[in-house]
C-alpha cells in the first residue's frame, strides 16, 4: 500500500477469545502492547525537541494516539496523575471541564457529563446513571454511585465525552470514565513508595502510605502488587443542640458532640498477574479490593455554623468491596480477539441521622403525638437510618477487530450483565412500641422489626444484552468514515417490601402486602413485585478528515440511551427509556512542531423523554419522564510546552442545558397541578461555565531537579433541583412552595492549588497546597427530607478546606 494507508501505525492490541474460570474471580487488564504503547508515550521527547509527549488512549476500544481520536476525550497519564496529586475522585472530576457531579460523601457521589443531568436523587429504587465508570475494562457503575478507587499506580484516567453507546452501552448515555490501571511488566524488577503527611484547615492530620511491586517470575510472567493506606482528616463539626417537639419532649445531642466529625480512613490493595503463553495470547488475572470507614456527614448546615452540623443520631459508613477481574487477549489470524469478564461485591453498612425529617413533620403535621411506647406514653419521635446494601455485578465481553491498518477495519462483540442490590432501609425510633406492646396500645412497629416505623427491604436486579459493532473505512487517504451500532435488551425486576407496619399512618406497607410470603428474606409480606423489559438500538455515524498529519475535523452523529424501570409505589406506572441524540462537530490540532495542541468541539443534544425522581409523600422517591432538553456546548483543551521547562494546559466548557416544555409532575398541567418547571428552566448540577488552567515550571536547583506549579479551577453557579416549585405534601392540591430559592443556588467559585518538589536520581520530594484560599465551594445543596418540609434546613456539601501536604518518595 502507499500514501497515507501505508503510513498508518499498527496500534493492535494482542488480545484472545476465553472463558471465565468460575464466575467470580476474575476479569481483566489491557493489553501488553496498550501497556507497552502507554510507556513509550511517557517518555520524554528525544533531543532538543519541545514537541509535548505522545498520549496514548484505548477510549475506542483500541491504542491509539488521543489526537487521532476524533472526539472529545481527555486522559491524565501517570506522570499528570502524580502531578496534579490526584488521589481520588474529587481529584481528577474537577479537571474535568465536561464533566460535574452531587456527593454526599466518599462513595456515594453520582456524575454528570454535557449537562444531562435532571435530579438530585441517587436513590436505589431511581434510574440507573447515564455516565458510565470502567475500571480497566470492567464496568463498575452502580445506581447508588460509582466506586471511589483510591488512585494509586494507575497508567491513566480517560474521559469520553458524548454517548458512548456503541462501545460501551446503556450506563453510557452521556459519556464514560475509565481508569487504567498499571499492568505487570515482564522482565524487568521495579518497586516504589511514598509517604504523605497532611494537615487540613479548620480540621485535622491526616496522612497516606502507598507502595508497589512489580516482580517477574520468569521469562513469560510477572506479577505486580499495589497497596494504600490513608487517612483523611475530618473538618466539619457536630455541635451541641436541641430540639422541641409539640409533645413538649426536648432532646440534645450531647452524646454525639465531636470535632472533625467526618474523618476517613481507606486501606485496600491490588494483585495482578500477567502470563504470556506464546507470542500472540496474554492472560492477565487481577483482583482488587478496598474498605473504606467515614464517621459523621460531609456537608454542614449554615444555619448552625460555617462547617458545623447539630446532629442527634449516630452517623457513619462502611464500604468495603472487591473485583476480579480476568482478560484474555491474542489474535486469531490477523484478527485480535479479547475477553474481559469481572465480578464485582460490594457491601455498605451506613447509619444516618433523620431528625430533620422528625423535626419538620411534626411542625407541619404535629407528627410527634403519634409516637408512644410499649405502655402508651409519649416518646423522642427522632428517626435514624441503618443501612445495608449489598452489590454485585458479573460483566462479560468478547470482542474481535481487524488489523488497524486496513483501509476497511472494524470492531464487533457480545456484551452480557447481571447487577443486582439488595436494599434494606430501616427507619428506627429508640423505644417505638412494638408486638410486646400493652393491651389497648397500638403496635407501631413493622411485623418482625421491633422500633422499626418504616422498612424498605427490596431485591433489584438489572440484567444487559447487547451485540454491538463499528467500521471504518477510509474514502480516501485523508477521509474517514465510521459507522456504529448496538442492539441491546435490558430487563429490571423489583422485588420485596417498602413501608409501614399495619398501624403505621399509611395505606403503604403492610396494608399493601399482596403475599403475606416474603419475596426477599427478612420480609414480613410482600407488597413490591415489578418487572420491565426495554429493547432497542443505538448507533454512531462519523466522517473524519485529515488536513494534515497533524491536524484533523470530524464531525459526528450519535445516540444513547437510558432503560426505564419500576416506581415502587403501587399506584405509579413505570418509568419509559429515555435517549440522547448528539449532533458534534469538533478538531484536533497540533502546531509549533507538535509543542502546541490545540483541540475542542461544538455540540446540540437532543434529551428525549428524561427521566427525573423526585420525592414525594413521605419522602418516597418517585420517577417520571418529564419531557425533552435541548443541550448546546463548546468544550476545548490546549497544552503548549513553552519551553523545555515550561509547560501550560487549560481547559473549558460552556453548557446551555435548558427544559423544552413544562413540567407539572409527570401529569398533565392543570389548575390544581401547576407548572412545577416551566420551559426554559437551567437542568440542574452542571454550570454554564467551567474551566481550569495548570502551568509547571521545570528547572535545575544546585544539582535538583527541581519544580514549582500552579492550578487554578473555576466552577460556574448551578442549581441542585430541576423544581422550582412543588405542592405541599397532604395538603390543599393548589398549595405549592418554592424549591430553588427554599434550597438556595449553588455559587460560584474558584479554588487554587500549588506545589513545588524536588527530585534526585530515583527520589522526590513535594510539597503541596490545596485550595489554598480556603474558599468553600459549594459542590452539592440538599435537605435530608422533601424540600417542601424540611427546606428550611439546606446543607451545604463544601469542597475540602484548604490542605496543606507534604509528600515522599522513592522508585526503584
Amino acid at each position: 500500500m502507499s500514501g497515507r494507508w501505508a503510513g498508518r501505525s499498527d496500534n493492535r492490541r494482542r488480545v484472545t477469545p476465553a472463558i471465565l474460570l468460575a464466575t467470580t474471580m476474575l476479569a481483566g487488564a489491557s493489553g501488553a502492547h496498550a501497556a507497552a504503547a502507554t510507556a513509550a508515550a511517557a517518555a520524554a521527547p528525544a533531543g532538543d525537541s519541545t514537541a509535548l509527549q505522545e498520549v496514548i488512549v484505548t477510549a475506542q476500544k483500541r491504542s491509539e494516539n488521543i489526537q487521532s481520536v476524533p472526539a472529545n476525550v481527555q486522559a491524565f497519564g501517570t506522570q499528570k496523575i502524580e502531578q496534579l496529586h490526584i488521589q481520588d475522585f474529587n481529584d481528577y472530576i474537577k479537571f474535568l471541564p465536561s464533566v460535574t457531579y452531587q456527593s454526599v460523601g466518599p462513595g456515594f457521589s453520582n456524575v454528570y457529563m454535557r449537562g444531562v443531568a435532571a435530579d438530585n436523587q441517587s436513590n436505589h429504587s431511581g434510574s440507573q446513571p447515564s455516565v458510565g465508570t470502567y475500571l480497566d475494562e470492567q464496568p463498575i457503575t452502580t445506581v447508588g454511585g460509582a466506586l471511589d478507587i483510591h488512585l494509586y499506580d494507575i497508567a491513566r484516567v480517560e474521559a469520553l465525552a458524548g454517548p458512548q453507546g456503541t462501545l460501551y452501552g446503556a450506563s453510557s448515555e452521556a459519556g464514560t470514565i475509565r481508569i487504567i490501571t498499571n499492568k505487570p511488566e515482564i522482565g524487568k524488577f521495579s518497586a516504589g513508595y511514598d509517604i504523605e503527611g497532611n494537615t487540613v484547615s479548620h480540621g485535622g492530620v491526616g496522612g497516606t502510605v502507598e507502595g508497589f511491586v512489580n516482580i517477574p517470575v520468569n521469562d513469560k510472567m510477572a506479577v505486580r502488587l499495589v497497596g494504600w493506606d490513608e487517612h483523611d482528616a475530618g473538618y466539619i463539626d457536630n455541635v451541641y443542640g436541641t430540639r422541641t417537639f409539640s409533645t413538649g419532649i426536648t432532646v440534645n445531642n450531647a452524646a454525639y458532640v465531636k470535632k472533625n466529625y467526618n474523618a476517613a480512613d481507606t486501606i485496600g490493595g491490588r494483585a495482578a498477574l500477567r502470563i504470556d503463553l506464546n507470542n500472540n495470547w496474554t492472560i492477565t488475572p487481577m483482583i482488587i479490593a478496598q474498605d473504606e470507614r467515614n464517621d459523621g456527614i460531609f456537608a454542614y448546615d449554615p444555619s448552625v455554623g460555617d462547617l458545623k452540623v447539630s446532629h442527634f443520631r449516630p452517623e457513619g459508613v462502611h464500604d468495603r468491596w472487591y473485583q476480579a477481574s480476568l482478560t484474555i487477549q491474542g489474535k486469531i489470524a490477523d484478527f485480535d480477539v479479547i475477553y474481559s469478564g469481572g465480578y464485582m461485591d460490594r457491601k455498605i453498612n451506613s447509619e444516618s441521622d433523620y431528625t430533620d425529617y422528625s423535626y419538620f413533620y411534626d411542625k407541619a403535621y404535629g407528627y410527634a403525638a403519634y409516637f408512644h411506647d410499649n405502655a402508651g406514653h409519649n416518646i423522642d419521635p427522632t428517626q435514624y437510618i441503618i443501612g445495608r446494601d449489598h452489590f454485585t455485578k458479573d460483566s462479560h465481553e468478547l470482542r474481535i477487530s481487524s488489523p488497524q491498518s486496513l483501509r476497511f477495519r472494524f470492531i464487533g462483540g457480545l456484551f452480557y450483565q447481571d447487577q443486582q442490590h439488595y436494599i434494606i432501609q430501616d427507619y428506627t425510633i429508640k423505644g417505638l412500641a412494638d408486638s410486646n406492646a400493652e393491651p389497648g396500645v397500638q403496635n407501631l412497629s413493622v411485623d418482625g422489626w421491633p422500633g422499626t416505623f418504616w422498612l424498605t427491604d427490596q431485591l433489584r436486579t438489572d440484567k444487559d444484552y447487547a451485540v454491538f459493532g463499528e467500521a471504518s473505512f477510509d474514502i480516501t487517504p485523508a477521509l474517514t468514515f465510521t459507522a456504529g451500532i448496538r442492539g441491546y435488551k435490558a430487563t429490571s425486576t423489583l422485588e420485596g417490601f417498602y413501608g409501614f407496619g399495619l398501624n403505621g399512618y399509611s395505606s403503604t406497607g403492610e396494608h399493601s402486602c399482596f403475599s403475606s410470603k416474603a419475596a426477599v428474606a427478612g420480609d414480613p409480606c410482600t407488597n413490591l413485585d415489578k418487572r420491565i423489559s426495554d429493547t432497542g438500538e443505538t448507533h454512531k455515524l462519523n466522517l473524519t478528515y485529515h488536513l494534515t498529519d497533524d491536524k484533523l475535523v470530524y464531525a459526528t452523529y450519535s445516540t444513547g440511551f437510558r432503560p426505564g424501570g419500576a416506581n415502587r409505589n403501587g399506584n405509579l406506572p413505570p418509568y419509559q427509556p429515555d435517549y440522547l441524540t448528539n449532533y458534534e462537530v469538533g478538531w484536533k490540532t497540533s502546531w509549533l512542531d507538535r509543542a502546541l495542541r490545540f483541540n475542542g468541539d461544538f455540540y446540540f443534544e437532543k434529551w428525549k423523554n428524561f427521566q427525573f425522581s423526585y420525592l414525594g409523600q413521605n419522602s418516597l422517591t418517585i420517577v417520571a419522564n418529564a419531557g425533552d432538553a435541548s443541550i448546546f456546548g463548546i468544550e476545548s483543551d490546549v497544552s503548549w510546552r513553552v519551553t523545555h521547562g515550561l509547560t501550560i494546559s487549560a481547559s473549558g466548557a460552556y453548557t446551555d442545558s435548558t427544559l423544552d416544555q413544562d413540567f407539572c409532575g409527570g401529569a398533565a398541567c392543570s389548575s390544581t397541578n401547576l407548572v412545577q418547571a416551566p420551559k426554559g428552566t437551567q437542568l440542574p448540577v452542571t454550570p454554564k461555565y467551567k474551566a481550569n488552567a495548570t502551568a509547571r515550571y521545570e528547572f535545575d536547583l544546585a544539582g535538583l531537579n527541581a519544580f514549582i506549579q500552579g492550578s487554578v479551577v473555576y466552577e460556574g453557579s448551578s442549581w441542585s433541583d430541576l423544581l422550582t416549585q412543588a405542592p405541599i405534601p397532604y395538603s390543599n392540591p393548589a398549595d405549592y412552595v418554592p424549591i430553588r430559592s427554599a434550597l438556595g443556588k449553588q455559587a460560584a467559585y474558584t479554588t487554587a492549588d500549588f506545589s513545588a518538589g524536588i527530585s534526585r536520581d530515583n527520589w522526590h520530594l513535594d510539597l503541596m497546597i490545596e485550595n489554598a484560599f480556603d474558599t468553600r465551594g459549594q459542590i452539592y445543596r440538599y435537605a435530608e427530607c422533601t424540600i417542601q418540609i424540611c427546606g428550611a434546613e439546606s446543607y451545604i456539601v463544601p469542597t475540602r478546606p484548604r490542605m496543606i501536604a507534604l509528600k515522599f518518595g522513592q522508585k526503584f
